[in-house]
């Protein structure tokens, strides 16, 4: 029998999924440069952590309770049809993409939306208790709303929202989890009073580089096809994000005077998280519109922490929240059917139907996700603990999380006898 494999598409599927992974650690030298130096292996850890922990919770479950067949609810799939992926190893002639093709780029997508979260509670969350939400968050959270998003039988996919990759999903599922967490776990030590200044901005412009090359992955591989849909997908993505970095270097230069080069890479990342679902929805034109829009709501967005009181420490909420938000709503006022999508918005004739699908879309995922990270957060605070102690939080989450630092200023940085071993142990084997 011949196979139907496409070996293209498939080529560009597997492709995209390892430009997604690049993405994680993209996401890490992102937050890590923005951190403080005492807390910048912490960032690493924290966002790779839960790259390996979703990971295996995917293949274990994640995968089949997301795109499972649907139990009837619209909630979840199958939680035993595609446990471990065993049943889909085999090769399917009749399919023209292989379905382990398809895990593996959607484990991407899960795992670095639980990594997104990590940026709003940055310097003073205990490691441990980090990696439990984690796993508890993506099993409540993440597998379910990625069924309702993206799987046939999902409520939200039948309703008609539009999400080509992650708007909802992705961005306002994180960023609302990130609020409730910061609301939970509480300010910073000295937030508001002392400093907390980026301390390494080449490495956070080393991270938004290495996210606008993945999301090409994440976004036109999406389509799951080497095809028309991720040729548009691909161009609206990257001039949404030109327009989105000058919207931002605009309104910093307004309000403060200065472009900074944090503000381009902040710039950089609000314009991908709202082309990202309506990529396949907008024509060039209005993706330069989105993109300038996003640069500008999500720049003033920053500042609203300070006026309300919560400490989202690198702007989880302004950035992906807020952007996920002008993202999946925009698609209701610019989406044109000459797009892939097919669907007219307000602007283009298709009056507020499309509006109104979205709008429901984002703000049911936006208080699910709130509602149970919040409860999740109170529910480790109050029995493990989810905070390190006020000394630990000063005197550096690297060291007494971790044993290390980032930085050994004023040695040599040979190896010697002291080579791998950590720093705690060091300190006693120097004392000795």
């Amino acid at each position: 029998m011949q196979s139907a494999l496409d070996t293209g598409n498939t080529a560009w599927v597997l492709t995209s999924a390892a430009m997604v992974l690049l993405m994680i650690p993209g996401l890490a030298f992102f937050y890590g440069g923005m951190v403080r130096t005492k807390s910048v292996l912490n960032m690493l850890m924290m966002v790779m952590g839960s790259l390996f922990v979703v990971g295996i919770l995917w293949v274990a479950f994640g995968y089949t309770v997301a795109f499972g067949t649907d139990t009837g609810s619209g909630l979840i799939g199958s939680i035993t049809e595609n446990a471990w992926l065993t049943n889909l190893m085999a090769d399917a002639p009749d399919a023209a993409l292989p379905a382990m093709a398809f895990v593996a780029f959607q484990a991407m997508f899960a795992c670095i939306t639980v990594g997104l979260i990590a940026g709003a509670i940055a310097d003073r969350t205990k490691f441990s208790a980090w990696l439990i939400f984690s796993a508890l968050w993506a099993t409540i959270v993440y597998f379910p709303v990625a069924h309702w998003v993206w799987a046939a039988g999902g409520w939200i996919f039948k309703l008609g929202v539009i999400d080509f990759a992650g708007g909802t999903a992705v961005h306002i599922n994180a960023g609302a989890a990130g609020l409730a967490l910061a609301i939970v776990i509480g300010r910073r030590v000295g937030w508001k009073k002392n400093p907390m200044r980026p301390h390494n901005l080449t490495l956070v412009m080393i991270g938004a580089g290495l996210l606008w090359f993945g999301w090409f992955g994440f976004n036109a591989g999406s389509a799951l096809a080497a095809n028309n849909a991720a040729s548009v997908v691909f161009v609206n993505t990257f001039v949404a994000t030109c327009a989105a970095g000058i919207g931002w270097l605009v309104v910093e230069k307004i309000r403060d005077g200065h472009a900074t080069s944090l503000g381009a890479a902040s710039g950089i990342v609000a314009g991908l998280v709202a082309i990202t679902p309506a990529c396949s929805a907008l024509s060039p034109i209005g993706s330069i519109i989105l993109g300038a829009l996003a640069g500008v709501v999500c720049a003033l967005a920053v500042g609203l922490k300070y006026k309300l009181g919560y400490d989202d420490s690198l702007d989880v909420v302004g950035v992906h929240l807020v952007g996920g938000l002008v993202g999946t709503l925009a698609i209701g006022f610019l989406a044109t059917d000459l797009a892939p999508a097919g669907v007219n918005g307000l602007f283009y004739g298709g009056g507020l139907d499309q509006l109104g699908k979205q709008a429901i879309g984002a703000f049911a995922v936006l208080f699910y996700s709130l509602i149970v990270a919040g409860l999740l957060g109170l529910l480790l605070k109050y029995t493990i603990g989810i905070r390190i102690t006020k000394d630990d939080e000063v005197a550096g989450i690297d060291l007494t999380e971790h044993a290390e630092s980032a930085y050994e200023l004023g040695e040599s940085g040979g190896g010697g006898v002291f080579a791998g071993v950590g720093h705690a142990a060091r300190a006693k084997m120097e004392v000795e």
